[in-house]
């Protein structure tokens, strides 16, 4: 009995042990299974983090691509209300121009025809400055009529550029800011557009004097200004030398009285004057010359020569008076002066 014992806790030992490596087996893989699921979920972690990273840049990215898109519309918006009184009141004056020009038709009768080929020069000049305002004000405009005035005075389109936005509001340089280089590059844009236009670059200044080593007073100042900005046109940004004038004015076109540093500071800027294109008003008028100054047409006799005529007495001799050409190009307005302002110092760009 003793031996069957023995030999039933042997056996039961060895049972025993067979089931606990088996267990321990099954644990393990169970672990090496949790360590592989903890390996995959911190790669996960780490790829989501990065995920999160690279949105969170984009979205500070889209954010601030949407303020600058506000910022544009609000400057389109600016633009566009600016725009529609510029034509209500060029609307207004076209009209009571027509009124007028009617009225004076009625009345003079047989100049019917001269004045309605005025009236159509009239209207195709209005129509080219209303054309290119607009296009100037849509591809410079959102700067603020401070720094960047764009208007259409008598007859002209102008665009005014402070001195703070060219040349940072030191009265002595003639450097250019980055700024301006962008402001000119989209002002060259709308130029080149229409490149049968012609336009004058004016230096202005304010009325004190400044001695810098290179300059010798206000006049050297407004031009060289001006011709920097003709430099940059032509190289920069391809704008035909030949259609640009560089011309200094000096401290004598004032805007502003020059007691205050407001004052000064809107004197101190520089003007794009557009040269009006005057080549079909000047046609007429030489036409309109050429029909009075032209002799009148001599009758000649239906008779019968007689076998020996009698030669006539020469008519007295008459001079006709010569017809003076207006040149095809019109004055422009730096030449034209008027006795309350002194010459336009004027330099071509080199």
């Amino acid at each position: 009995m003793r031996p069957v014992y023995f030999c039933f806790v042997i056996l039961s030992s060895s049972l025993v042990s067979c089931v606990s490596t088996s267990k321990f087996k099954a644990m393990q893989q169970e672990a090496d299974k949790y360590d592989t699921l903890y390996t995959w979920s911190m790669r996960t972690l780490k790829g989501c983090q990065d995920d999160n990273a690279t949105l969170t840049k984009q979205k500070t990215a889209l954010k601030n691509e949407t303020n600058e898109m506000r910022l544009q519309l609000t400057a389109s918006q600016e633009n566009n209300t600016l725009m529609r009184k510029q034509l209500r009141d060029l609307s207004a004056l076209s009209s009571a121009q027509a009124e007028s020009i009617s009225k004076s038709l009625d009345n003079m009768g047989a100049k019917d025809t001269y004045l309605q080929q005025l009236r159509s020069a009239l209207a195709h000049r209005d129509s080219v400055n209303l054309a290119l305002l607009m296009n100037l004000k849509a591809g410079v405009g959102g700067y603020g009529e401070q720094d960047v005035n764009i208007k259409l005075d008598k007859g002209l389109v102008t665009v005014d550029l402070s001195d703070k936005l060219l040349f940072s509001n030191d009265s002595n340089s003639y450097s250019l800011t980055e700024k301006a280089r962008g402001v000119l590059g989209r002002m060259a844009r709308a130029l080149n557009e229409q490149p049968d236009l012609e336009f004058m670059v004016e230096g202005h200044t304010d009325s004190i004097s400044y001695s810098p080593d290179s300059l010798t007073d206000n006049w050297d100042i407004s031009v060289k200004r001006a011709t920097t900005l003709v430099r940059i046109l032509q190289h920069d940004y391809h704008v035909a030398p030949a259609r640009m004038i560089a011309a200094g004015r000096s401290e004598y076109v004032a805007l502003q009285p020059n007691d205050s540093s407001e004052g000064r500071a809107a004197n101190r800027r520089t003007r794009i004057v557009i040269i009006p294109q005057l080549d079909q008003l000047l046609q007429i008028l030489e036409r309109r010359q050429g029909q009075h100054t032209a002799p009148p047409p001599v009758p000649v006799p239906m008779s019968t020569p007689a076998p020996a005529p009698a030669e006539a007495p020469a008519p007295p001799q008459t001079t006709t008076p010569t017809q003076t050409t207006v040149p095809a190009q019109p004055p422009t307005p730096a030449q034209t002066t008027t006795p309350a302002q002194p010459p336009t110092q004027t330099t071509t760009p080199t």
